[in-house]
């Protein structure tokens, strides 16, 4: 029963994941270039204006995979209406929203695990205009690559549809370096660099 629970069941499982999901079964990692830069399951910290944002994070170390959870406050807390509060002013102030247009929940409220890689469609296109005047780039443009990133319900299972917030923003990396590309073809000069930096998160 040993070698059967201890050794042949894992390393069957093992295999099998290997060989039908190996992108899933080895963390869902996201790739540029030949570098690793996250994984499609975890959030991660963007705060420059030319990024979207993600959720909160309760965790002393946003998104740190090593120590996921949340504050457990209720909603009547003090504590937690305080925070809320205060993250809805920021929302406001980075996007420039006047005091009449709601603020999508998931822009101010964080996830249990403090992990969650994913906005709405709504707390997306609330950012849209932010993100064009720091890119220079057209509204509309910002606009088809959230759209292209929407993701559909897992099985048609009801829910709101999602957008995972570092592919979004590896979309957006991808055309601007096309679009310098471009010019400098035109112009016959060489370019260089490629890929998603995280100095500029």
């Amino acid at each position: 029963m040993t070698v059967l629970l201890g050794l042949a069941y894992p390393f069957a499982m093992t295999g099998i994941s290997q060989s039908l999901f190996r992108q899933k079964a080895n963390g869902s990692l996201i790739m540029s270039g030949n570098r690793v830069v996250g994984s499609s399951l975890i959030g991660q910290n963007f705060s420059h204006p030319k990024y979207f944002h993600g959720r909160p994070s309760a965790l002393e170390k946003p998104y740190d995979a090593s120590n996921s959870g949340g504050t457990n406050f209720g909603p009547s807390n003090a504590k937690f209406l305080e925070k809320v509060g205060q993250r809805i002013e920021e929302v406001r102030k980075k996007n420039g929203l006047d005091l009449a247009v709601p603020v999508p929940a998931d822009l101010v409220l964080a996830s249990a695990s403090g992990l969650d890689p994913h906005i709405s469609v709504e707390a997306a296109m609330l950012q849209v205009p932010r993100v064009t005047k720091a890119r220079g780039l057209a509204e509309s443009e910002v606009e088809d690559i959230v759209a292209k990133h929407v993701e559909s319900l897992l099985f048609g299972f009801p829910g709101s549809k999602r957008i995972n917030v570092l592919r979004l923003n590896m979309a957006l990396d991808e055309q601007i370096l096309c679009k310098r590309q471009a010019i400098v073809f035109e112009s016959g000069k060489g370019v260089k660099g490629n890929g998603f930096s995280e100095r500029n998160r």
